[in-house]
């Protein structure tokens, strides 16, 4: 299921570097860890929803693909959409 639009823009408008910001890698970062954070509760209620559990399998790699591009580029930036979504330790 997708980020309903008052959502999305509100993820999109916290993580955007410039006003028409939509695809940077901090704000696709950021919408995919808001889609994966819905798989993980829906998982919990159904837990033999294997075809969906592969989707967030891919999302999961797919964000880390990205954070490793964003590490690689900016270490500056990296760290700080991983402080704002507190994905590490």
């Amino acid at each position: 299921m997708t980020l309903n639009a008052d959502k999305k823009f509100e993820v999109v408008s916290k993580f955007r570097t410039h006003d028409h910001d939509t695809g940077s890698p901090e704000v696709q970062i950021a919408l995919l860890t808001e889609r994966i954070t819905y798989l993980t509760e829906h998982f919990k209620t159904h837990v033999k929803d294997h075809h969906s559990r592969r989707g967030l399998l891919r999302l999961v790699s797919k964000r880390r693909r990205l954070l490793d591009y964003l590490k690689r580029t900016s270490l500056e930036r990296y760290r700080k959409v991983v402080a704002a979504l507190n994905l590490r330790k």
